[in-house]
């Protein structure tokens, strides 16, 4: 890839762009970096407090799936490069809401894919100089029993409304390449934790109701299976695909860090304890855990099968699950102000002050 480019980020407010936007600003200042994100309850501008803008950032406020608003910034700026995060993400809200989800994912990245068609098809860009890089999901692939690992060639079986949105739009994005020669990729990650990371989510949601002494919630019987990933780790890996992965691939992203729900739930308390103290109660957090009902189309067990980008790009993750864990934790202890912000809804104010709308 050449050494300057003008990078388009797609949701980099949010949890995993963040992180993202920072190891960009931090490893390749020489960079243009455009910022679009719509600022939804998921998109928080203090996640990239102290990135200012100026020649190397603009943020834009707008919706992926703005055909208008999306060409006219492919026309105001030479952008070479696409990283796609924006998605709403959330399964719980994807069973109770789904409209959003095939809105924003499926054809919001169809509005992004047609403007990169038409704009680099227009300006000659649309050889090995360009990229459109697709963050996905491992829960295209559907549920593992006890043995096995999702790789790259594994049949899609997507079992929720977000996971089939999301499996719609890597459709999408393949098609792309095969019909008109863009130069796409995809990733498909295991669940990212970490910081900046919406507390509706697993282990910020135990970390902000254990220090308010409230019930734990934790779906079936715990005994769901998920790879975990640090979020840190991820943005390296998309960063490997987004320099030197071949066109028309897809890479799988795993932690190789397989636990159950139940085993993460306690290890937050644990760390908690050690970090605090036990509350007033004298009792561990550990005795706030609830099982609840479980949840509609909950997969059992999902497992990253990483081989090709080990073999192909030399990435691999470097945060095993426990020190990632503890960073995480501390990240959140030390960060409170940001998730009162967040938890309250007052950020709200501060968007609709500055830029209008909701």
């Amino acid at each position: 890839m050449q050494k300057t480019r003008t990078v388009l980020v797609t949701g980099g407010c949010g949890f995993i762009g963040a992180n993202f936007v920072r190891l960009l600003r931090a490893k390749r200042p020489e960079w243009r970096l455009i910022n679009l994100d719509k600022l939804t309850y998921a998109g928080n501008l203090n996640n990239l407090a102290g990135i200012d803008e100026g020649p190397g950032y603009r943020f834009v406020r707008a919706d992926i799936g703005d055909a208008a608003a999306v060409e006219a910034l492919f026309a105001a700026e030479p952008i070479d490069t696409v990283v796609h995060f924006a998605a709403e993400s959330h399964v719980d809200r994807s069973i109770t809401g789904p409209a959003a989800f095939i809105a924003t994912n499926i054809g919001g990245t169809f509005t992004l894919l047609e403007a990169a068609r038409k704009s680099w098809s227009g300006a000659g860009r649309q050889g090995a100089d360009s990229r459109f890089l697709h963050i996905s999901t491992d829960e295209v692939y559907g549920s593992l029993g006890e043995e096995g690992y999702f790789s790259e060639t594994t049949a899609y079986d997507p079992r929720s409304p977000y996971s089939a949105s999301k499996a719609a739009s890597d459709h999408l994005v393949n098609a792309y390449f095969h019909t008109y020669g863009l130069p796409t990729l995809i990733t498909n990650c295991s669940n990212n934790y970490g910081p900046y990371q919406f507390p509706e989510k697993l282990i910020p949601l135990i970390i902000h109701n254990a220090l308010q002494g409230r019930s734990l919630p934790v779906y079936g019987d715990g005994r769901n299976i998920r790879d975990w990933l640090y979020v840190g780790d991820h943005c390296e890996a998309v960063l490997e695909v987004l320099e030197r992965g071949v066109p028309g691939r897809s890479y799988n992203i795993g932690g190789n860090n397989e636990m159950m729900n139940i085993e993460v739930v306690t290890q937050v308390c644990d760390i908690l304890d050690r970090r605090l103290g036990l509350p007033a109660t004298g009792m561990t957090r550990r005795t706030l855990i609830t099982f609840v009902k479980d949840r509609l189309g909950h997969d059992r067990r999902y497992a990253i099968d990483a081989t090709r980008i080990r073999e192909e790009l030399g990435w691999q993750p470097q945060v095993d699950f426990e020190q990632g864990l503890e960073m995480t934790v501390d990240w959140y202890l030390a960060n409170q102000d940001w998730v009162a912000a967040v938890v309250d809804g007052s950020y709200k104010e501060y968007y609709r002050t500055m830029y209008g709308g909701n």
